[in-house]
């Protein structure tokens, strides 16, 4: 994303109209130490944000550690919990493509014709990486 975007979802007034699906993630690499600014998509379940990804970038999320998020233009810490298990993939991958059409676009996920997600689409999912980081802000 650019910078100009992350600028956005920083303004507490933009951002709520902007950012109402997005938040930004303050991840820092595990071997450079450097902190990178990662706009993401969310789902809300269960009292929980859900960010589903297969990027490269979730391996430097561990779970029971806490991460920096800037949310409706606020900045706070939120733990984290990894999903990273075939079954809770599916499902939780499912929630959140259901929830947002777009992430179930990009993640090429296509629906039945009850308008469920497609179980093989999720497991192709799976298969190509994703995983679930369930974020618990404080």
């Amino acid at each position: 994303m650019n910078a100009m975007m992350r600028t956005l979802l920083k303004a507490p007034g933009v951002s709520k109209f902007l950012g109402e699906r997005l938040l930004t993630l303050y991840v820092v690499g595990r071997k450079s130490g450097k902190v990178f600014e990662v706009p993401v998509a969310y789902t809300k379940h269960d009292g929980n944000l859900l960010v589903g990804s297969p990027f490269a970038w979730g391996k430097n999320l561990r779970s029971g550690e806490p991460i920096d998020i800037q949310l409706a233009g606020r900045r706070r810490t939120a733990d984290v919990r990894v999903v990273s298990d075939e079954a809770g993939v599916i499902e939780l991958y499912g929630v959140i493509a259901a929830d947002n059409k777009n992430f179930a676009s990009f993640n090429h996920i296509d629906f039945t014709a009850d308008g469920s997600p497609d179980p093989d689409d999720l497991r192709r999912a799976f298969d190509g990486g994703a995983r679930v980081f369930v974020l618990t802000p404080r």
